[in-house]
């Protein structure tokens, strides 16, 4: 799914990830870490958002540094931040970036529809975002990752800023979403919890260092 070989991310005053060399498996992945490891750095490169500094990253086969729009097509992101625009309902969002992503108008509505049941917001999908809890906010940044079909999932800390109930209620659906549609994932979290729970394997991040990576067992 992933492979990476002495990729490395330097900035002006920090090494954000130094020399990781990893082939990452299909399944539900964990990418742990404390804040401040290099794990959403690591994603970005993923995603062919930021260039490394050296080494080479491949995503799904195409090369991370020369092929991210490839990559993008392919594969959902949940950004950890909120970045959701307050004045549109979910419904509007939703088929918005199913067109973006290369649907057909009729068929971005019925994505939309059928994302935003799986996600559980289908009763509240037309009231603006604005008026959402932290926890339908976090609901809408997966829906937004899953409804062009990708093969592949980046999620960067899903459950941040939710109380125990919601973070229980995002882990199962992160959980449902790898089993009922076969979709690898690749999870980050600073809560090694969260990560035994859902993933099948996990890769530890620290200090921008590959730790360990293997089976959660």
């Amino acid at each position: 799914m992933v492979r990476l070989s002495s990729l490395t991310k330097q900035y002006p005053e920090v090494a954000a990830l130094r020399g990781i060399t990893l082939e990452v498996p299909h399944g539900v992945v964990g990418l742990v870490g404390p804040n401040g490891a290099g794990k959403s750095t690591l994603m970005k490169i993923l995603l062919g958002l930021v260039e490394p500094t050296s080494g080479t990253a491949e995503v799904l086969g195409f090369d991370a540094r020369t092929e991210g729009l490839r990559i993008r097509e392919r594969v959902g992101y949940m950004p950890e931040h909120d970045c959701l625009p307050t004045d549109l309902s979910a419904t509007q969002f939703i088929i918005h970036l199913a067109r973006m992503s290369g649907l057909p108008t009729t068929v971005a509505r019925e994505r939309a529809a059928e994302t935003l049941r799986h996600v559980g917001l289908f009763e509240e999908r037309y009231r603006h975002i604005g008026g959402y809890s932290t926890g339908m906010k976090q609901r809408v940044k997966l829906a937004q990752a899953l409804v062009h079909d990708p093969k592949l999932l980046f999620l960067d800390e899903p459950t941040n800023g939710l109380d125990p109930d919601g973070r229980d209620d995002m882990l199962a659906l992160i959980e449902r979403t790898g089993t009922d549609f076969g979709i690898s994932v690749i999870m980050s979290s600073h809560l090694l919890g969260e990560i035994e729970s859902v993933c099948d394997s996990l890769v530890l991040i620290e200090e921008g260092k590959l730790d360990r990576a293997g089976a959660v067992a």
